[in-house]
């Protein structure tokens, strides 16, 4: 896929531009990949609502260009040094691109409204709000100001930074990663998907926080660990049939091969991370009673409850919207005390990025 870097044809010396993304959870999960981001299985997700990352790029013409990326990066408005070297890398990665980068300097403006490195992905919002203020910025110098954001580009340039940031850029799912079932599917962008029953467009997500600290083991080196990993061919296979058949389930609306493929998914991601070399646990003591619980109050019920898990303990509840009053009742009355500070995030399936200036 090409996208050539915009010529600028506006002299500007300052902009801030600010955008939202959202964070994402993946159902078909995504775990190992290629050189230059490039999955090694393909992977859906829905948008979320309310977790999202809010930031604002300011950028300042130089008086000449450099031959180094200017950048300062302030996380919940301190100035964040360990985070600079990620957001370097990132324009490393971008620079064929854009042409103005080592024109400008930059100072990003970054906050959260969940915790970062937790299993939330943090680094797909992040990234995909990033990649959306670059995108306008290069379209504004190329006085090309009234058409709408390119988010076929905005998704490419995200998962440059993280792989699953191109899954952040529209909702209410995504899907990343070449199907044979899906014409437009890419490796290198995410594209909407829409074929589904309005029950999944309403979709409510409870991100039970069991451990809000930082992972042990970062997602970057889990997807290296996949590369010599015993299972790595067979998980990458099972990920395609189980995105072919959920495809057809997210269409006609069967919430109980939903349910299993999702916890399949979530089970077998954190099952590779066990049998890896070194092998290693995200997930927490309170991870496996929460899971416990849900299948008993499904069991009991009848009512289509789930769980799935991203690369962290904490878990998130999904069930449709109808059940919402029983389900939370349910959380405040079984699952809250196995959360840290007994704090949980209420969410839902939402949209994609949104301009903040």
């Amino acid at each position: 896929m090409e996208f050539k870097a915009l010529e600028p044809q506006n002299k500007i010396d300052k902009i801030r531009l600010g955008y939202s993304a959202p964070s994402n959870i993946a159902l078909v999960k995504y775990w190992g990949k290629y050189p230059q981001q490039i999955p090694a299985n393909p992977s859906i997700s829905f948008t979320l609502q309310n977790c999202k990352t809010e930031t604002f790029l300011e950028s300042r013409k130089l008086p000449k260009s450099t031959s180094r990326f200017e950048v300062e990066v302030y996380v919940d408005g301190r100035l964040k040094q360990d985070f600079k070297p990620k957001i370097i890398q990132f324009l490393q990665r971008i620079e064929p691109y854009f042409s103005f980068l080592k024109d400008y300097s930059f100072k990003v403006n970054t906050e959260n409204t969940f915790p970062h490195s937790s299993g939330i992905a943090s680094s797909a919002s992040g990234f995909a709000a990033l990649a959306a203020c670059l995108v306008r910025l290069e379209q504004i110098l190329a006085q090309q100001e009234e058409p709408p954001l390119n988010t076929t580009k905005t998704s490419f340039i995200a998962r440059l930074g993280s792989g699953s940031a191109s899954r952040s850029i529209s909702g209410p799912m995504m899907v990343w990663g070449k199907h044979s079932n899906l014409n437009q599917s890419s490796n290198e962008i995410a594209v909407k998907h829409d074929d589904v029953d309005d029950i999944f467009k309403t979709y409510q997500d409870v991100i039970l926080l069991v451990d809000k600290g930082q992972k042990k083991v970062s997602s970057s080196l889990g997807h290296d660990l996949m590369n010599n990993h015993p299972f790595a061919q067979s998980r990458f296979q099972q990920a395609q049939n189980n995105l072919s058949e959920l495809l057809e389930v997210l269409k006609v609306g069967d919430l109980a091969r939903f349910i299993e493929i999702t916890e399949s998914e979530a089970l077998s991601l954190h099952a590779m991370m066990l049998c890896s070399q070194p092998y290693y646990i995200l997930m927490k003591p309170n991870t496996l009673k929460i899971i416990e619980h849900i299948w008993e109050f499904r069991q009991k019920t009848s009512i289509p409850v789930s769980f799935t898990l991203d690369a962290g303990a904490n878990v998130h509840v999904l069930f449709p919207k109808d059940h919402k009053t029983k389900v939370l009742e349910f959380i405040n009355t079984n699952l809250i005390g196995y959360c840290q500070n007994e704090q949980y995030i209420c969410d839902q399936v939402g949209g994609g990025i949104d301009p903040l200036t």
